[in-house]
Formats: C-alpha cells, structure tokens, sequence
C-alpha cells in the first residue's frame, strides 16, 4: 500500500498527514505505529488522514466537509488534539483542498473552526473546557492533587513547583492516577507552573505517546483548570501558543507548519 504524505508539526507536536477522501485507507494500529516510528518509519507523535465526513459513520450528513481522523502513535484513536487540527487545516489549506480564511472541519470531539491569521499562525475553536473532579496523579515516588478537565479528551492538570517542572522524568516514568477509574480510556497529564498572571508554563504526557512537545488540548486544559482571567501564554517545551477562555469555545492560536512530502509504502 502506497501513501503520498505530509510532514507538519506545531509546536514541535509532529504528525504525518495523508488526504484519503474515499476512506480507502483506514489504517490498522500496527500501521499507525509503523508510520510515527522515528527509527524504522517517518517519525510523529500521530497520524492525521483527512476523510470526506459522508463516508464516516454518524457524520454523514456533513457531506465533503472533511473529517479528522486522528490516531496517538501507538495506534491508538483519540477524540481529539489541538496542535494537530491547525497542522491538519495547514495541510488541506496547501494541498488546495479547502479555500477560504475561515474552515470548519469534523472531529471525534465535534465541530470545530480554523482562521487562517495574517501573520502565519491558526486559531481555532476547542469546544468548552469542561472541568471535572478532583483526582491524585502518581509520577515515580511523587504524588500531585490534578484537576480532570475533559476538552473533548481527558486531562488531568497539576501544579508543580518552578523548580521541579523540568526534572521531571517523563521518559521513563509514566503517570498514573486515583481513582483509577476516574480515566477509564487514558488521560493526558499536564505539570504545570503559574510564571505570572496569564503565563504558564507546562510539560506533557500523552496517553499513547508519552511526552511530548506539546500539546493543544492540554494546554487549553491547564487554562481552564488554573483560571483567573480569560486570556493566557503557555510556554510549552516547543514553543508558545495562545488561549482564549472568553467566548462560548475556547480558542487556542500557535503555528501550523508542513515541512516535507513524500511517498512512502506501509506494511500489510
């Protein structure tokens, strides 16, 4: 099987992007894995194929608008990924797919908007940061009160003092949480430091990748569960982006770059 594809990334947060409007490669786990490889495949926290929504179950009244199909690295389906829409609306933008400043696409997570902005970045719509109970996070011997926040995906938010954020070892430890049901499909986990009034400072681990860059939804996640005003910066490891808590949707805006095409044959 024979794929031409994308390489995109924002905020250092990588997927490899593939355009499949008759839904002819919905592809296996092994499959996903085998593309998100950064030894023996391409290398990506994901893989994002755009599909024609009428051939998606339960979205086929949206027609030719696109549908997001977004897969973790291990193969895994996940609802939703912040980062990888505005990389996902970059990449129907340039392959001449979509026309227009403003592109609303489907996901797992529902309807969501992209603005394609003067200076290069996208903004676009997260659905409403829904924030939930309170849970305790386990990293190694360390243990952390999180707040659950679901932004069309499961989070849990804890706050780490400054100077503890970047020993952290996200490599080799993963976290975990009480309840243990509280999460019954997996969970991002953001460790997060107030810098200042509308700053914050954050790592990741995603569930079916482990630590990334960074990450959309959980930095819209962390803004939610540690509010005190509507707008903030959140400096994550691969850059900075921008939340927007005023509105009906929280808007999250950075950079969406494809950076390589190529071709590529993936295993049966």
């Amino acid at each position: 099987m024979h794929i031409e594809f994308a390489k995109g990334h924002g905020t250092r947060n990588d997927f490899v992007l593939f355009a499949d409007p008759d839904n002819l490669y919905d592809l296996t786990a092994d499959q996903v894995s085998h593309l998100c490889d950064r030894r023996g495949g391409i290398g990506a926290d994901g893989v994002l194929r755009a599909v024609r929504c009428a051939l998606v179950p339960g979205w086929e009244a949206e027609g030719e608008r696109w549908f997001m199909d977004y897969r973790n690295a291990d193969g895994s389906i996940a609802e939703m990924c912040g980062n990888g829409l505005r990389v996902f609306l970059r990449y129907l933008e340039e392959e001449g797919l979509v026309v227009g400043t403003e592109v609303t696409v489907a996901t797992r997570a529902g309807l969501r908007t992209g603005r394609f902005l003067p200076d290069g970045r996208v903004a676009v719509t997260m659905g409403r940061a829904r924030i939930g109970a309170q849970v305790q996070v386990r990293l190694g011997a360390d243990t952390w009160p999180a707040t659950a926040v679901d932004v069309g995906n499961p989070h849990a938010v804890c706050i780490v003092e400054a100077d503890r954020l970047d020993a952290l070892d996200l490599t080799h430890d993963a976290p975990s949480w009480e309840p243990a049901g509280a999460f019954p499909h997996g969970a991002n986990v953001e460790f997060v430091v107030r810098e200042a009034p509308g700053r914050l400072r954050l790592r990741v681990h995603e569930r079916g990748v482990g630590e990334t860059e960074s990450c959309g939804t959980g930095v819209v996640a962390a803004a939610a569960a540690m509010r005190d005003d509507d707008t903030y910066t959140v400096g994550v490891p691969g850059g900075t982006l921008q939340v927007d808590l005023g509105g009906e949707e929280a808007v999250l805006t950075g950079p969406a770059v494809v950076v390589a095409r190529g071709q590529c044959t993936l295993p049966d």
